[in-house]
Order: C-alpha cells, then structure tokens, then sequence
C-alpha cells in the first residue's frame, strides 16, 4: 500500500511588520480591548508594496522546492490554496492561482487546481494529495498557498466602532505563505498518518468575508463568542475521539510529540488545551505557536509554525505531530504526520 509523506516544507513572510500597539493607534476611536493580552498576537507581517498573494505563494514554493529532493518539472499536480487571490491589485478566480504557479515554477506536466476551504485550506490541499497519491492518480505534488489577508486589518481600523464589533478579529491577520512537497515514499517512521476534516454547516455564518458593508474594502465579520466556545471546540474532541475508537486506539496512546492548533488565539488555545484533558483523559500535548510573532497567517498558519519549529529545531526527526484546524465554515478535523529527516 502507498504510503504519503510530507517530503519538504517551505514558508515565506514578508519582511514589514507593525506590532498591535502601532495597529491599535490608527484606530479613529480608542482601542475597544486589549487585543494583545485577549490574542496573544504583539506582532505581525505585512505585504511591501510589490507584494500579494501570489507573489508570497510563489516564494514559498521555491522554499518547499529548494529544500525538496524533487524540481518542479518532478510534480504530478500543483494545488493552490488561498482564500486572499489578489494578484497585480485585483482579486483573481481564472485563471487559477495553480495554472498561474505551475507555470511560474516550471512545473510544465502538472495537473493543476484551487481549493478554497478557508483557513483550512492548505489542510484540505493536503488532504485530496494524500488521498490522489494513495488511489495511485499521481506519485507527487505541491500544495501551497499565500495570503495578503492584512486589507481587512486596513477596513477594521477605518470601520471599527464599537467594543463588540464584528470586524475586531481582523486586527488580529497577518500576511504569510506556506508549501509542502508530499510524495508517496512514506514509511512507519515518516508517513501521513491520517488527515480528516468534516464540517458543520450550522456554524457556518458566524464568520464571513464579504465586500465591507459600509464602504470600500474586503471586511471579515465574526461573532467571536459563538464561534470561540465549548460547543465548537468540542466538534473536534467528539469527531476524533470516534475516529481513534474505530482503530482501536485513544488519544494518550497516539504519542503526539507536538500539536499545532490553528493560529488564531493564545488564550483560546489554553481553553481548548482544559478541554482536550477532560474528553480524551489525557495530557495535552506541547503546543507550537508562532502566533505572537506573526499573528493569524489564515490558511498557510499550521504550515508557517511547522517550518519555523523545524528551522528552530524544536521538532526532532520522527516526531509525531497532530495539527488541527478551526475554519470558517465550520471546518474542524485533524492531520496526524510523522516526521522524517526534513531540512529547511
């Protein structure tokens, strides 16, 4: 049976940078919160002016390749996973952001396509490459995606007017891209585990991004307290405690090393670690984050901690890791990999 690895992993952030206070300064009234003690974000990148999503995707994919085995002529399939499109100031649908990297990379024999799944985007890239090298459709492929999310940021602080304002989680967004090389050479000690994702759709208007309904400028409305509480989280406690049963494990015996949660709150990811103890009856395994240096990195922001714990060499080689998104839609699940000898 094929087996998929993750067989090289790139990042790349934009060099600019404005920290929370900075950002809370522009507002035109005073800061409604503490955004940084109530996020945990003090810092994060923003696009230069010659940069967008597409250029910040590239970069990444050069990254991923540059520390891969494999050139860009080698991929079976190219998938793109931004939600920001935007390419030369406007917002791209066709053609794909995949057709555009594949051509930009070199990558001329690619099968090429977007999935857009919001900030589980580059999971869900990954998860159709896992499942289309294991039913034998393709033996390697690039998933990546790059964000300029900060133009949110830019409407909530002209917009933002109250203290409970449905735009106040896009202070939080910053600019950043991610890529994998997955291949199907995986053995035991550096293999895909599993991936899987399921959605709720009956969460799925607590946070939308739309054309600002007051002026001009993409806008992001959240209903924080609804989509941030017990009841979401434990949609994925619930769904991978099932999912373990059904292999006749738990989650104590899987021997996570690390879990990587979806970047979006520091505090919130200290209440999801009570919970985890309390459904699974076991200790919660050490978090990596990066979202005070570089704030919520949208779809790439697993990835982006990934790279930057192996750069740190905080992950040894076969360390297993559990990476959990929590999207928009709602999209929750888990990727369970086990990690080779990567070099970044």
């Amino acid at each position: 049976m094929v087996t998929t690895r993750i067989e090289a992993v790139g990042s790349y952030l934009p060099e600019a940078e404005i920290s929370t206070a900075e950002l809370l300064a522009q507002l035109a009234v005073d800061a409604p919160l503490d955004l940084e003690r109530i996020s945990g974000v003090r810092h994060r990148r923003r696009c230069a002016p010659d940069e967008d999503s597409f250029t910040l995707a590239l970069a990444a994919a050069r990254s991923a390749l540059d520390n891969s085995r494999y050139d860009a002529a080698d991929l079976d399939v190219v998938i793109s996973c931004s939600i920001t499109r935007i390419h030369d100031d406007e917002f791209w649908v066709e053609p794909s952001f995949a057709l555009l990297l594949r051509n930009e990379l070199g990558a001329a024999g690619a099968v090429h396509f977007d999935v857009s799944n919001a900030c589980a985007g580059m999971m869900s890239g990954v998860l159709v490459l896992d499942r289309m090298i294991r039913a034998g459709l393709v033996k390697r492929g690039l998933v990546v995606s790059g964000e300029y999310i900060t133009p949110i940021s830019d409407t909530a602080v002209r917009e933002l007017s109250q203290k409970y304002d449905p735009q106040f989680a896009s202070l939080t967004v910053g600019d950043g891209a991610a890529a994998v090389v997955l291949d199907g050479e995986g053995t035991g000690t550096d293999r895909i585990d599993y991936v899987e994702l399921n959605t709720s759709a009956s969460f799925a208007q607590l946070c939308l991004g739309m054309p600002s309904d007051r002026g001009p400028g993409i806008a992001l409305y959240t209903d924080n307290r609804a989509m941030h509480n017990e009841s979401r989280y434990l949609l994925w406690t619930t769904r991978q405690r099932d999912f373990l049963a059904e292999r006749g494990s738990g989650f104590a015996a899987e021997g996570y090393d690390h879990v990587i949660h979806h970047q979006f709150s520091a505090p919130a990811v200290e209440f999801v670690a009570k919970i985890v103890e309390r459904e699974f009856d076991a200790p919660h395994p050490p978090a990596l984050m990066v979202l005070d240096r570089f704030g919520n990195t949208a779809s790439t922001s697993h990835f982006v901690v990934l790279h930057d714990a192996l750069r740190q060499q905080r992950i040894a080689s076969g360390a297993k890791v559990l990476m959990v998104p929590a999207a928009s839609g709602v999209v929750t699940g888990f990727l369970s990999v086990t990690l080779g000898d990567l070099r970044v």
